[in-house]
């Protein structure tokens, strides 16, 4: 157990630079600052963390529950960066000349060399609009919402975790709990909706059965066979996504 916290805390460390700059505050404000209130939050929250996190019992309780990706995150209430940012400001406060100008450009360096381009990770994108999801998705839920009550649709894997992030009133079957496989979760229209070719009979057969208004696929997926000879009709194109909408008059019994 205890060989597992601590690659976690190397993991967590990164460069380690900001870390090593992190423990150095630390040491710092334990010598220079005498208010009760700043030495509470700033010194001995930290250091209670940090003896929780590597405490072996505690670890061992934590990981009968969860699991690493979820322990890590004890690590996320350590006060890292105000404890850095306040700890220089008063190092800074005491240094005159030159010397206030070298402090600055040290711990700039640091920053800068502790980090990464962020969009080097698939991860993360730039920005499309406001809302920071996929104009895609706000483009689609915008063509298929339907005023005063709520429609299901089912999404490709990709856009899954978007959709509730902009429109409270797009339903879906599954959401992004799907996608973990952690969790285990099993959907038949989902294995059919991520397959390599679709076959359109039981895609049609699994959205019917699971009450789904819309079908929307990338315009690349290939299908085996029509959606439209199973009652679904291309109700619009937008930006590389197919949307089919199912035709059956008894879900459409509402000014569209």
């Amino acid at each position: 157990m205890w060989e597992e916290v601590t690659a976690l805390f190397r993991n967590y460390m990164g460069t380690g630079l900001i870390i090593i700059w992190f423990f150095i505050s630390v040491i710092y404000l334990f010598a220079v600052e005498k208010r009760k209130h700043i030495r509470i939050l700033f010194l001995y929250v930290p250091i209670i963390v940090l003896l929780f996190f590597f405490n072996p019992l505690f670890a061992r309780l934590v990981y009968s529950y969860a699991d690493d990706e979820i322990y890590y995150r004890i690590l996320w209430l350590l006060p890292v960066t105000i404890v850095n940012g306040y700890a220089a400001a008063v190092l800074f406060g005491q240094m005159k000349g030159r010397a206030r100008y070298l402090l600055g450009v040290c711990l700039g360096a640091i920053v800068i060399v502790s980090g990464s381009f962020i969009y080097n990770n698939p991860y993360f994108h730039r920005a499309e609009n406001l809302y920071h999801v996929p104009q895609s998705v706000v483009e689609i839920c915008d063509a298929i919402e339907v005023e005063g009550r709520e429609v299901t649709a089912v999404f490709p894997a990709r856009l899954l975790q978007y959709v509730r992030q902009y429109s409270p009133v797009i339903c879906m079957p599954y959401g992004r709990e799907i996608i973990v496989e952690r969790w285990n979760h099993l959907n038949e229209l989902y294995d059919i909706m991520e397959s390599e070719e679709i076959d359109a009979a039981a895609l049609s057969a699994q959205a019917k059965a699971q009450m789904c208004h819309y079908v929307i696929l990338p315009e690349e997926k290939r299908i085996n066979g029509s959606l439209e000879e199973y009652g679904y009709t291309v109700f619009d194109t937008i930006r590389g996504y197919v949307i089919y909408r199912d035709t059956s008059p008894e879900w459409w019994n509402f000014e569209a």
